[in-house]
């Protein structure tokens, strides 16, 4: 479920290929999956799914978050406006409070991160009883933790290729696209 380019992992992505402290960007969207998994799986799922309106209204609001996800990507491989990055110039020396404040935006302003992590998996985990239940959720925060370093490491190793203008631009694409398909499939479900 974290596999598929969400905001999340787009987010992560472009620190990546910045360069721009991608692993501290990580950590963040690591420890919020792992608070939200455990609250979906320790009974959160259940007390969501108690109330159809909160549901929709999460809906809803994922459908309207990633559209203008979208269109953010849409618009800025639209305009073309990628610069040549050179590896010395690759490095963006935001403050760490800039990078934590947004990825805590993308993360926990984005209701299809409450879906996947507290309603889905939630609803998964808690199906299990006792220590199969504490597996469940120590396996799925590992996997989280795994793929947001992993994805982190990735871009920042293959930024030379990544920070391409051409390739950016087709990455922004794909994004857009895959927001829009997550929408329809939220859009679909209501």
């Amino acid at each position: 479920m974290i596999i598929p380019l969400g905001a999340q992992n787009s987010h992560i992505l472009n620190h990546g290929i910045k360069r721009n402290r991608h692993f501290l960007a990580a950590t963040v969207c690591m420890l919020c999956d792992v608070i939200l998994i455990a609250i979906g799986v320790f009974g959160g799922a259940k007390l969501i799914a108690t109330s159809p309106s909160l549901v929709i209204a999460i809906s809803w609001g994922g459908i309207l978050f990633l559209s203008g996800y979208a269109f953010l990507s849409f618009r800025q491989a639209w305009q073309n406006n990628y610069q040549k990055t050179t590896e010395e110039g690759i490095k963006i020396n935001n403050k760490p409070w800039l990078v934590i404040m947004s990825t805590l935006a993308v993360t926990l302003l984005n209701p299809h991160v409450y879906l996947d992590t507290v309603l889905i998996l939630g609803s998964v985990g808690g199906q299990f009883e006792g220590n199969e239940k504490v597996a469940f959720a120590v396996g799925t925060m590992l996997a989280s933790i795994l793929w947001f370093y992993s994805l982190a490491g990735a871009a920042a190793k293959m930024s030379p290729w990544l920070s391409k203008a051409k390739v950016r631009r087709n990455i922004d694409i794909i994004v857009g696209l895959i927001m829009c398909a997550i929408a329809g499939s939220l859009f679909n479900n209501l």
